[in-house]
């Protein structure tokens, strides 16, 4: 399954020859690939599917073992691989919030650049953030959530996985979008918090990765109201998007990308971008990432993925500025 609205990456990508010598001498022993967060979530789920594919694209010896260093929303992991040698031993699977929203919303917790400090590889893919409520709520579309916040400022809450994060983001960017509406975020360690949150009536909305939505909804304890993609989602076709209830060009997405130490070799980097899109091609890999709530993301090179990794972290300052947000300043 692709979703060619997620990314803006080239149809079309560069033969690029590689080194005799690189292609021979590398990789000699096993590649790390840290995920910073616990096991089991759509970014671990997501690296361990990729990692398996890649390994026999990269060699008939090759390995690549995942290795969870979680902490600070992805922040841990991420400055531990950053401070690793750039010889494409230690690859980083990264999130939108390790490497998008909390660098712009929590620069003290997380001082590195995703750009200038990473050696970028591979988008892996991503999806939609769902505005969700619970079953039982009476709001029954968006705009009905919308008008009732905004005219009641203050009186409601809402959940996210984290501050700082994708969902606090999306969510902040929607109340500006929406003329500034004033609800009280309340944040939880990690999306099935929340989503427990949400089916107990802690909380009157949630905006949460659609990874964490999905089962709930599918079970009935929660409703999907909207989507933060520009397209709706074929798992959900039922759910509009935030743009179609007058959000006009409301469009943020999940995302998780492959990274390495900055000064990666040029020709590591595109022999393991290349591995990558080999992975990404297969069909049993990508129904098993959607499964886990990512949609694989079209063919990348590391050019397209700097350019991606730019200009997410230029969307994302730009929200927190806007919106006034001020976490762990």
């Amino acid at each position: 399954m692709r979703r060619r609205h997620l990314f803006a990456l080239p149809a079309a990508l560069p033969a690029l020859a590689l080194p005799a010598r690189a292609q021979a001498t590398y990789p000699d022993r096993p590649i790390s690939v840290v995920v910073p967060f616990l096991a089991g979530g759509s970014t671990d789920i997501a690296a361990r599917i990729l990692a398996e594919r890649m390994a026999p694209n990269l060699g008939p010896n090759a390995r690549m073992v995942v290795e969870n260093r979680a902490g600070a929303g992805g922040s841990v992991g991420s400055e531990w691989v950053r401070h690793r040698p750039a010889d494409g031993y230690t690859l980083l699977a990264a999130s939108a919030s390790a490497l998008g929203t909390n660098p712009a919303a929590l620069p003290q917790q997380t001082p590195y650049d995703p750009v200038t400090d990473f050696s970028a590889i591979s988008v892996i893919g991503g999806g939609p953030i769902v505005l969700v409520v619970p079953q039982n709520s009476r709001w029954h579309t968006a705009r009905q959530l919308l008008d009732d916040v905004k005219a009641s400022p203050g009186r409601y809450t809402w959940a996210t996985s984290g501050a700082g994060g994708i969902g606090h983001l999306t969510g902040e960017y929607m109340k500006l979008l929406a003329g500034g509406l004033q609800s009280e975020h309340v944040p939880y360690r990690g999306g099935s918090a929340v989503m427990e949150a949400l089916a107990k009536g802690e909380v009157d909305y949630s905006l949460e990765v659609l990874a964490s939505t999905a089962p709930h909804m599918r079970d009935g304890l929660s409703r999907g109201l909207a989507v933060s993609s520009l397209q709706r989602h074929p798992l959900f076709p039922e759910i509009p998007t935030l743009d179609e209830v007058g959000l006009k060009g409301f469009e943020i997405i999940t995302w998780n990308v492959l990274v390495a130490p900055r000064g990666l070799p040029p020709a590591i980097a595109e022999t393991l971008s290349r591995a990558a899109r080999a992975a990404l091609a297969d069909s049993g890999a990508a129904q098993r990432m959607v499964a886990a709530g990512v949609d694989p993301a079209e063919a990348s090179t590391p050019e397209s993925t700097s350019a991606f990794l730019r200009r997410e972290r230029d969307k994302f300052r730009d929200i927190v500025q806007r919106a006034g947000i001020r976490l762990g300043r």
